[in-house]
């Protein structure tokens, strides 16, 4: 209980955000705490928006993108706010999260991303593939046409 005393919740722009404290390396512990606290601002107080400070964290769970995916999935905002460099860097935070402003990013499902667009373009170009026997799902697109459709 002594990792609950030190996570606080602020209000942000309508975001319920929790604040963790000082901690740079979440372990499962942490996780699970946060999934309490975020279930609590959902589930049981119905917050439409909810988002977590990351400013002092280094490491997190693979659990946790996953989380916040599912709350998304039900309709629910979800911000992450002062994220450091090697959590921005990773895979899902630059696929899924758009920024509102230099401090601030938003979790954005999308249909498909760019790494999935990317993937699909390479594999239907590799030397092994025969765009003729291809199922009508995975015909051979031109790179520009791809390239259109993730811009928009």
């Amino acid at each position: 209980m002594a990792r609950k005393k030190r996570s606080s919740i602020d209000v942000r722009d309508g975001f319920h955000v929790v604040v963790m404290g000082e901690m740079e390396i979440w372990d499962g512990a942490d996780l699970a705490l946060l999934r309490e606290i975020l279930a609590k601002l959902v589930d049981t107080e119905q917050r439409p928006a909810i988002g977590v400070d990351l400013t002092f964290v280094k490491y997190i769970p693979s659990g946790f993108f996953g989380m916040l995916y599912d709350y998304t999935d039900r309709g629910v905002s979800v911000r992450l706010y002062s994220p450091q460099t090697h959590i921005a860097n990773m895979l899902w935070f630059r696929e899924f999260f758009e920024p509102v402003d230099g401090e601030a990013f938003n979790l954005v499902v999308k249909a498909q991303t760019r790494h999935s667009a990317r993937s699909a373009l390479a594999a239907g170009n590799a030397p092994w593939s025969d765009a003729e026997d291809a199922p009508a799902a995975f015909q051979v697109v031109e790179e520009s046409t791809v390239a259109a459709t993730i811009a928009h």
